[in-house]
């Protein structure tokens, strides 16, 4: 059986791929593991501008966990603990905290830990035909906290618990309306927009990327900015990039940066 994370890198985007075909690409245990190990080789490569997150072939991001698998890892509290705190968690964390931007390319289902995964991401595009939610009330078991929380600072609390609590699948029309995704495209363009989506962002700056998803981060804490921080916020002004960008500006023609 064909269950990995497949991971790929070229032209600077790294693509890494939800795969477990015969079940809509159920997350098994081995997946939150290897998740984690695909965005820990994006840290240690500075070649990597951009990453996709998608599923395997056209009828799925990911449907979920692997149900089948929670009577053996979730058998008793300390092995859900283990499984949710150390696996899951830790995969979804390296996503969220991805120094570079990320895109989830959503085609079929993306429900439950496919939910949560996409949710991390910074830009979710999805296809018409996507469908969103998290119908666990019906299998008896609620969402974890740690795992709730990334849905709650994407979605809000409103729209948690209409999904939660309904158990009803979204349409990506809904979903979008709903603060669940960036854009909707016809199915058969979802990865042609992903990847020309990471393509623009790879035109730019890499740091000035980097330094953007670390703002967006620090300032979504309420605290008010150090006197040192808005020092931080001007570092641009000693790197190549920022000298490149300007120059390329001023003769009309195309920058070229190097992260530097």
């Amino acid at each position: 059986m064909d269950t990995r994370i497949g991971f790929d890198v070229a032209n600077g985007i790294a693509t890494i791929t939800l795969a477990n075909p015969a079940k809509l690409n159920a997350v098994t245990a081995a997946m939150w593991r290897g998740l984690r190990a695909a965005m820990d080789r994006i840290a240690a490569d500075d070649g990597v501008r951009c990453a996709i997150l998608r599923g395997a072939g056209e009828d799925a991001f990911a449907a979920g966990g692997d149900i089948e698998e929670f009577l053996t890892v979730r058998a008793t509290v300390d092995d859900a603990l283990h499984y949710h705190d150390d696996l899951v968690a830790n995969a979804l964390e390296a996503v969220r905290g991805c120094a570079v931007p990320t895109i989830a390319a959503i085609r079929g289902a993306c429900i439950g830990g496919g939910l949560e995964i996409a949710g991390c991401c910074d830009i979710r595009i999805a296809g018409e035909s996507a469908r969103f939610g998290a119908p666990i009330n019906r299998l008896g078991f609620s969402m974890y906290p740690g795992e709730m929380a990334g849905l709650l600072a994407l979605a809000g609390p409103a729209v948690v618990l209409e999904i939660l609590l309904e158990g009803r699948i979204l349409d990506a029309r809904e979903a979008l309306q709903k603060g669940l995704l960036s854009r909707v495209v016809d199915d058969g363009k979802v990865f042609g927009e992903a990847a020309a989506c990471a393509a623009r962002i790879c035109a730019g700056a890499p740091l000035v990327a980097r330094w953007h998803k670390q703002w967006v981060k620090r300032l979504m804490n309420g605290v008010p900015l150090s006197e040192e921080e808005k020092r931080a916020a001007f570092d641009f002004l000693a790197t190549d990039d920022y000298r490149e960008g300007i120059d390329a500006f001023l003769a009309k023609r195309t920058p070229r940066f190097h992260g530097r």
